[in-house]
């Protein structure tokens, strides 16, 4: 919220300079986010009023202006503005003064100069020149009571500062310059100018017919007829002014006055066109499929769910957000009906979002408005009507206040020791009572206790600890002891056998792989298709249609991660993400770190997809395939043995997937992703992936220390047949399998053979040939040809046992 700081101290002037009220409001809990000047320095600029306008005698476009500045003579100045004439007050700038910087950055000094033959001494100035706005468009003309030869700065008010404030949502109370300054009087102790509204005559006794239809919706509803004002009335200059340094353009006399109220006191209001009413309102509920034009020109469709008011025709306005198109008043209108009600703040939150639009009044509605004072905010709003847009025929109706369901404030208590507890420092209860009084709350004291009932104004009371944070906000937050924690310290050491995330981090990436970081949220479309996860866990408020359920496989981020790179034409892309996935589980309770019903485990994924390795001249360029990212995964894992077992996933290639087993347990899957999800993601090449339970490769063996072997080892070559179907795993268990007394050190497959087809075509067998190099060594002595032949042949026995092996000869 913006605010001018002279504003606020017509309601609350503190003996605080700019900088202490700003550090004082933050230190509240009200975050002053910006401090900045109406405008910039600069000097010697004055109110002149041109007596005279003639045609320079060597220009078309420029004046010749006898301008009266208050000094003995007027000023001669040469002026090229298209408005410069006779009789207007503008700001005039004097030999000597300096103008805000340029574009340049340089600041731009006047002084006696010619133009085109006539010396000028000084200058007539636009808005734009003096920074005040973007205006350019002539001179910055001065209303005619300006006073001659008075600094502009004076007359203008430039001595001010806006201030941007930055409400967290429980600080309704202070979307309003007078809330603020009641915040500043309860935080300085200043005393505060409370406004006083002035009975409007009632001099009709019309009353518009109004039915409050939704209870809940509408608590109060309070309006009044006013007839014959002039609707073409100039909107006062000060008024202007104060929306502008608000933010808010002026529009029309009537609107400004609605909106002057708002900042003010901090209620939205409604003027209707009285005459577009057709017969009654009723605030109510939406009906489904009922349309309305907005005054910002969207046409919407509301429903059950959206409050409205109607009259017998149409509806006219969206309750609590922003007032119809039918109804608005324009320069025809003459008389009109001044609305201001108390909407439920659970009525109006969220309404104006699902519009894809925000209002002022929306914002306030949604947070909690004083429902107390319709009345007394539409007898401010009538006495500025009156004021601006009266005529001789202006007459006023009386109020027609409708309270059909108030809001009933609860009693909350504050116990004294545990404010002290909360805040971590000693506090009195005379301390807490008079802080809470300071704000304008009503407090009864008890023993130990204080019971305060909340004003109307202050939605945002409603248990013990939002009591505890006002005590905090008048005491100071600056003023809060630092307390250092009271409990032992020990630092939690990870086990020898397990490593860090991140040293798991640095090992994928020396890999090769570049980490990524995505949404846990994602497609339900990718849980159906690449995790097989009919029943996703929904999320109930998305940011985005797309993004509509929890992930359970972080295969689909990095399928949209490779996607988003091939677009821009990387052909070698190798990424991996460590992240959470999201699983039911009817078996997980609910602990400080577990939801019931839902497993939240860690995994690791990664993708790669291109060629296997950069390019280079030396080694020819191939694709990456299934092997080089299982070797990836055997890498990072060593010194365990993974073992790879055929399987299927619904993301990947059925007949190029594995599962991927530690210790006899499933700890992931690898493969190539299936051709129709290519096809269907419009991949121009098939990746390979990975996805590991994160727990295993966290775990790690711990080295030991062995006895580096005294003596040579010993090499042996055999060469088994074997059916085509036995896997590398299977041949390599049988032989680490075999008696050999701690014997064997290493055993390495180095060929495989396949016999060809015969040249008279006979098919060859379906076996194959595997040849293992086994490495032999003893601690205690140098081997012996009969330990080496029983080695060998206790390793043959053990092939031909578990795998159906023959030795060839």
């Amino acid at each position: 919220m913006q605010f001018p700081e002279s504003w606020l101290r017509e309601f609350c002037n503190p003996p605080l300079n700019t900088t202490q009220l700003s550090d004082t409001l933050t230190m509240a809990g009200l975050e002053v986010e910006e401090l900045k000047p109406v405008a910039p320095p600069f000097s010697h600029i004055v109110v002149g009023e041109i007596k005279e306008a003639v045609q320079h005698p060597n220009a078309d476009r420029l004046r010749v202006c006898q301008v009266d500045v208050g000094q003995a003579a007027p000023l001669t100045i040469v002026c090229g503005a298209p408005n410069a004439r006779a009789g207007i007050k503008v700001p005039c700038a004097l030999v000597g003064a300096e103008l805000p910087p340029g574009e340049d950055g340089q600041p731009f000094l006047i002084k006696v100069g010619k133009l085109r033959g006539v010396e000028s001494f000084g200058m007539l100035c636009s808005a734009r020149e003096l920074k005040l706005s973007e205006d350019h468009g002539g001179l910055l003309e001065l209303s005619p009571d300006a006073q001659v030869g008075q600094d502009i700065r004076q007359h203008l008010n430039l001595d001010d500062t806006l201030l941007t404030l930055k409400l967290t949502p429980n600080l309704a109370h202070c979307l309003s310059v007078y809330g603020v300054a009641r915040e500043v009087s309860a935080l300085t102790g200043a005393p505060l100018a409370a406004p006083t509204f002035p009975v409007t005559s009632v001099t009709t006794e019309e009353v518009l017919p109004v039915k409050v239809s939704a209870p809940d919706l509408c608590g109060r509803f309070s309006g009044r007829v006013v007839r014959g004002i002039n609707p073409r009335a100039t909107t006062p200059g000060w008024m202007v002014e104060r929306l502008a340094r608000c933010g808010q353009r002026s529009v029309t006399a009537l609107v400004d006055i609605s909106n002057y109220v708002m900042f003010e006191l901090g209620r939205p209001s409604h003027i209707f066109d009285l005459d577009k009413i057709h017969g009654g309102l009723d605030v109510r509920w939406g009906q489904v499929e009922e349309q309305l034009k907005l005054l910002n020109g969207n046409t919407i469709t509301v429903d059950a769910q959206v409050g409205v008011i109607a009259d017998d025709v149409q509806v006219e306005s969206l309750a609590g957000i922003m007032g119809g198109d039918a109804t608005a008043v324009s320069d025809e209108t003459q008389n009109i009906y001044i609305e201001a009600a108390f909407w439920w703040p659970k009525a109006i939150a969220g309404r104006s979002r699902r519009f894809n639009f925000s209002t002022d009044a929306g914002h306030r509605f949604e947070r909690g408005v004083d429902p107390d004072l319709t009345v007394e905010h539409i007898e401010r709003i009538t006495q500025l009507v009156l004021e601006i847009c009266g005529t001789p025929q202006t007459v006023c109706g009386p109020i027609d206040d409708q309270q059909v369901s108030m809001p009933k404030p609860a009693v909350v208590n504050l116990r004294v020791a545990r404010a002290s507890k909360v805040l971590g420092m000693p506090l009195t209860q005379t301390q807490c009572a008079k802080a809470l009084s300071g704000l304008g709350l009503p407090v009864v004291e008890g023993d130990g206790v204080l019971s305060v009932t909340p004003p109307t104004y202050r939605f945002d009371l409603q248990i013990e600890e939002d009591l505890i944070e006002e005590v905090a906000r008048v005491v100071g937050y600056d003023n809060l002891p630092a307390t250092p924690p009271q409990a032992p310290i020990t630092a939690k050491v990870r086990s020898e056998a397990q490593r860090g995330e991140f040293a798991v981090r640095r090992a994928v990436a020396a890999l090769g792989y570049q980490e990524t970081i995505n949404f846990s949220f994602v497609d339900e479309r990718w849980e159906r298709e690449l995790a097989g996860n009919p029943n996703p866990i929904k999320l109930l408020n998305p940011i985005a249609s797309q993004m509509s359920v929890m992930r359970s496989s972080l295969l689909g981020s990095l399928l949209q991660v490779l996607k988003f790179n091939q677009d821009r034409k990387a052909q070698r892309v190798r990424v991996f993400e460590m992240g959470r996935v999201f699983l039911r589980d009817p078996s997980v309770t609910s602990t400080d770190t577990t939801v019931k019903g839902f497993d939240q485990p860690m995994r690791l994924a990664g993708l790669a997809v291109g060629a296997s390795d950069t390019l280079e001249w030396g080694v020819k360029e191939r694709p990456v395939d299934f092997y080089d990212v299982k070797g990836d995964l055997e890498a990072l894992l060593a010194p365990a043995r993974l073992s790879f077992v055929p399987a299927q996933h619904p993301a990947m290639h059925p007949g190029r997937c594995a599962r991927v087993v530690l210790d006899g347990v499933d700890v992931g899957f690898v493969g190539e992703l299936h051709p129709k999800w290519r096809q269907s993601y419009d991949l121009n090449q098939a990746p390979v992936m990975f996805e590991m339970d994160l727990a295993t490769v966290l775990r790690r063996e711990v080295p030991r220390a062995q006895v580096v072997a005294k003596f040579q080892s010993v090499e042996r070559d055999i060469a088994v047949l074997v059916d085509e179907k036995v896997t590398h795993d299977a041949l390599m268990q049988a032989i680490w399998a075999a008696p050999v007394n701690g014997l064997l050190r290493d055993a390495v497959l180095f060929d495989i053979y396949r016999p060809k087809p015969s040249l008279d075509g006979v098919a060859p067998t379906a076996e194959k040939s595997m040849a293992v190099r086994l490495t032999l060594n003893a601690q205690d002595a140098a081997l012996t040809e009969t330990q080496i032949d029983s080695a060998v042949a206790a390793v043959v026995a053990s092939l031909v046992a578990q795998v159906g092996a023959r030795q060839r000869a």
